[in-house]
């Protein structure tokens, strides 16, 4: 019984470092333009829309994160390895990983913005400084978060898997949440369409991204702003209970059956599959699809 608290509460600690994983990693990758809305970045200088947004996409953010956060695993498990204090170690393999993600970040967004010189589309030197380290920021809290979250498990939970082959998992883990979760909150209503809310992005206004803010020109710091206020705990709460639900349903019923972590799992997915018909079946219920306002009779 009391291995069975201490395992859920070593659970309950991982699922709050996935959260706050969860919500840096979506921030990073809103400021950055990394992900599915970035077409539209890459595609508005080409359609007449000059912009001012950080236009990076080194990878798709499953990827990007695999690699990332498998590359701060690494590190900090070589350097654990030389005797040195596992918290330290986590710190600087996290460290070294964000310049290679800030390396790619500059020559991503270099490159990109090069090829586009065509359309009169400039670099910003000011974005390029401003931006990179801004995601450099972000990058570090969910890279280190998430390794620490796996050098929890195998040293709380004695999870069999090493510290970089786990790294990889869960960071690519982290990444499809982001890229699933975080980036409509921002991507589809923020700043890449001036159409009414729920209408879509037609083909006629592909690129026509928002590029005015409040006060003068947008840049990425101001969708890090918004998306800071939804998409980024939508996605800490999403990797939150997967990465708690994950190591719960192993805790609590392993040592039940072998089978018990399997079929208890099924049945969580079940669950939410139900949720969210029934949830997607009330909002077409009571939203509809998006038509235009009828205008009013004189």
């Amino acid at each position: 019984m009391e291995e069975i608290v201490f395992g859920i509460g070593i659970t309950a600690l991982a699922g709050a470092l996935a959260t706050v994983a969860g919500a840096a990693e979506d921030v990073e990758s809103d400021i950055g333009s990394q992900g599915d809305p970035n077409s539209q970045v890459q595609l508005a200088p080409q359609m007449g829309y000059i912009h001012r947004i950080f236009n990076k996409a080194v990878a798709g953010e499953p990827p990007a994160y695999g690699l990332w956060v498998a590359l701060g695993a690494g590190l900090a498990w070589a350097f654990m390895a030389m005797q040195i204090n596992p918290i330290l170690a986590i710190v600087l393999g996290s460290a070294l990983a964000v310049f290679v993600q800030g390396v790619y970040a500059t020559t991503a967004y270099l490159g990109r913005t090069a090829s586009l010189a065509k359309f009169g589309q400039p670099v910003y030197i000011d974005i390029l400084k401003s931006m990179t380290t801004v995601t450099m920021a972000h990058a570090f809290v969910a890279i280190f978060t998430t390794v620490a979250m796996c050098h929890l498990m195998i040293g709380a939970l004695g999870h069999p898997f090493p510290l970089p082959l786990l790294g990889l998992v869960w960071g690519i883990a982290l990444g499809a949440a982001g890229s699933a979760t975080g980036n409509p909150f921002y991507g589809k209503e923020r700043q890449y369409q001036e159409q009414k809310f729920g209408a879509g992005v037609p083909i006629s206004a592909s690129g026509n991204i928002v590029r005015y803010a409040e006060a003068g020109q947008r840049n990425s710091l101001d969708n890090g702003f918004f998306s800071a206020k939804l998409g980024g705990p939508a996605s800490g709460v999403c990797f939150g209970l997967i990465v708690f639900f994950e190591l719960w349903r192993t805790v609590v019923f392993e040592e039940l059956n072998v089978w018990g972590p399997v079929i208890v799992g099924v049945i969580v997915i079940l669950i939410f599959a139900i949720i969210d018909r029934y949830i997607e079946v009330w909002a077409r219920k009571n939203f509809g699809p998006y038509t235009a306002p009828e205008e009013a009779s004189s």
